[in-house]
């Protein structure tokens, strides 16, 4: 799939490897593993068969975006923007679902 970001300092954290953008170590890693998911994937289907990644989409003013589990309490949440012949995973944040 396609990726793009709705800010730069998720576009730096997946692209420079000393940037943490004041994560912690273990949520930059899973970042970082997703992206590399993303990426791999055909379509958001892929996401469903890999049922660790808790694929979910959200509901009601966030009902345009979804989130993947990066760990137990964080969460990277995107859109995706369906084209031909790749959809685009728009990453639009990383956050605390506690």
């Amino acid at each position: 799939m396609n990726v793009q970001f709705a800010n730069h300092t998720l576009e730096r954290l997946d692209a420079e490897t000393d940037f943490n953008a004041n994560y912690a170590a273990e949520i930059v890693k899973g970042f970082r593993k997703l992206m590399r998911i993303i990426r791999a994937a055909l379509d958001e289907r892929d996401f469903r068969v890999m049922r660790s990644l808790k694929f979910e989409k959200l509901k009601g003013d966030r009902s345009h975006q979804y989130s993947l589990r990066i760990n137990k309490q964080w969460r990277l949440i995107f859109e995706i923007e369906k084209a031909e012949p790749k959809n685009t995973i728009i990453v639009v944040d990383i956050e605390d679902y506690h």
